[in-house]
């Protein structure tokens, strides 16, 4: 390639702005090229990454030649992220704060089993038609205004429930559990999404980590909680006491996040974290289409695999986390209090192993064997638990059930980070909510049928039957192919910049004259 380095002070000015350009049609297609391609901020509260593509025909493998945008990491980052963590803890709570002390409600509201169950499943439920409108009102409308409606809903969700502490009460709580569950669907898939937006290439991992961490912080705590807060006692009065103070807890945490999340969650830095950022802040708002992307999503093959695996992985997860107490409370009865610990322990493990592998992914960027790898020991640590857990030692089953926990809960983040890898342009908030929705979809079925084959076969045929899907499930990853897509978009950011600083001229210039040359040859 031709070198150009005399361009000089205004004249070359001038000449980059385009003002000089001869009108020849490469030359003009060059400079619409460039100018798709400048970064700038995009209208008020529009997603930092859009579901679009980047459409570069004109310019070909010559797109490469663009040069390296700023970018810059603020340190408030750290706030939103832990901010936003303790917004899907609270959250969490209140999904698991019933099922696990199942026997006890279903004493004081006089229900079955079934409806007791339908209170955890209402937040899988909630999440499969509210999806796409959400998803579509983050693409639209910011972070920022999501997360905060997630709050209010889970903070509404939190006061009506204190008005059904009363044996006859129990459509109160449903419908108070129902509120909650809706924020569940603006909260759950903004990890990956909040990662991308403020972190830097090199922790962007361990960062999706964290904001899962805090969805699982709060299922611990929902395991651990409420057998403390509403002991196992016959007085129906001082039963309802002892509800209305977790009640009364549960809302005022949710209040303080709320508040919190008004005045200090941001939307999203001025200046991107990362090219990948930058490149797809770059995409003009016009050249957007939400229907698209959803089109291109469900047509990437890769994609498609891992959402299915997701669906089952996680959906296992969430029927073992529902039905635990029945679980255990059948094998080792009135141990409610150890149920609760050894929920604790199988979500405390799943928050170290999602630390492990966000750091592990971010150093290693290994996401198809790092995957694989998880998926694997998931389905033997369920092997493992489903054989131990009618021994008769309750120890046994705090360690099979922590090294299930460690595996299957640790492949949460792995599933979102490498559904942004294999769909990079598209945004990381769309990808990820049709994970969830796979996954709640899969949690539904797993815990309906798995406490059905519970109650008639036991937890033993109730396990296998896990264990199958998961068995399903790992011979399909085996099939994904890795595409990493936002690292190839990085490393082609840095490679250019490399040229730049070698002494070679790959600016608009240079490439002009090229295409000129070539058009009057």
């Amino acid at each position: 390639m031709p070198q150009n380095n005399t361009l000089k002070g205004d004249r070359a000015n001038s000449e980059l702005s385009g003002e000089e350009w001869p009108p020849s049609k490469a030359a003009k297609n060059l400079a619409l090229g460039f100018a798709s391609l400048q970064w700038s901020p995009g209208p008020l509260g529009r997603a930092a990454s859009t579901g679009s593509q980047l459409d570069m025909e004109a310019l070909g493998d010559q797109s490469e030649l663009v040069e390296k945008a700023v970018t810059k990491l603020y340190h408030r980052r750290w706030v939103m992220l832990f901010l936003f963590s303790a917004v899907s803890a609270s959250n969490a709570f209140m999904w698991l704060q019933y099922g696990i002390i199942s026997n006890i409600f279903m004493r004081f509201y006089n229900i079955d089993a079934l409806a007791i169950d339908w209170l955890a499943m209402i937040y899988l439920l909630t999440y499969i038609p509210l999806i796409l409108p959400i998803l579509w009102l983050l693409d639209n409308r910011g972070i920022r205004d999501v997360v905060l409606a997630g709050s209010a809903f889970n903070c509404i969700g939190a006061w009506i429930k204190i008005g059904s502490a009363s044996p006859d009460m129990f459509p109160v709580t449903f419908f108070g559990q129902f509120v909650c569950s809706v924020a569940t669907v603006f909260i759950l898939g903004i990890p990956s999404y909040l990662a991308s937006v403020w972190f830097g290439e090199k922790e962007v991992s361990t960062a999706c980590s964290i904001g899962v961490l805090g969805n699982q912080l709060g299922i611990a705590i929902g395991f651990l909680v409420p057998p403390i807060l509403v002991p196992n006692v016959e007085d129906v009065n001082e039963l309802a006491h002892h509800i209305r103070i977790m009640f009364y807890i549960t809302a005022g945490v949710a209040t303080l996040l709320f508040i919190l999340v008004v005045f200090v969650f941001q939307d999203r830095p001025k200046i991107p974290p990362t090219q990948a950022q930058a490149t797809a802040r770059s995409i003009p708002a016009e050249q957007y289409s939400y229907i698209a992307s959803i089109r291109r999503l469900l047509c990437n093959r890769s994609f498609m695999l891992l959402v299915i695996t997701y669906g089952l992985n996680v959906g296992c997860f969430y029927a073992v986390g529902t039905l635990l107490n029945r679980m255990i409370i059948s094998h080792y009865p009135g141990e409610e209090v150890n149920a609760g610990r050894i929920g604790l322990t199988i979500v405390i493990a799943g928050m170290v192993g999602s630390l492990i592998c966000g750091v592990w992914l971010d150093r290693t960027k290994t996401y198809k064997q790092t995957t694989f790898a998880v998926y694997l020991m998931s389905l033997v640590g369920m092997i493992v638990y489903a054989a131990t857990l009618s021994l008769g030692h309750l120890w046994v089953v705090f360690i099979t059930a922590g090294a299930l926990g460690f595996f299957m809960t640790g492949y949460l983040p792995l599933g979102f980070e490498f559904a942004v890898e294999l769909t990079y342009p598209e945004s990381e908030g769309t990808s990820s909510g049709i994970l969830n929705c796979s996954a709640q979809v899969f949690g539904i079925i797993f815990t309906i049928c798995q406490g059905k084959i519970i109650d008639d076969y036991g937890t033993l045929a109730g396990n296998i039957f896990l264990c199958v899907f998961l068995l399903i499930g790992t011979i399909m990853t085996a099939l994904i192919k890795s595409e990493l897509k936002r690292q190839n978009a990085n490393l082609q950011a840095k490679a250019t910049a490399e040229r730049h600083k070698s002494g070679h001229d790959y600016g608009a210039t240079a490439l002009i004259s090229e295409l000129q040359t070539s058009s009057q040859a």
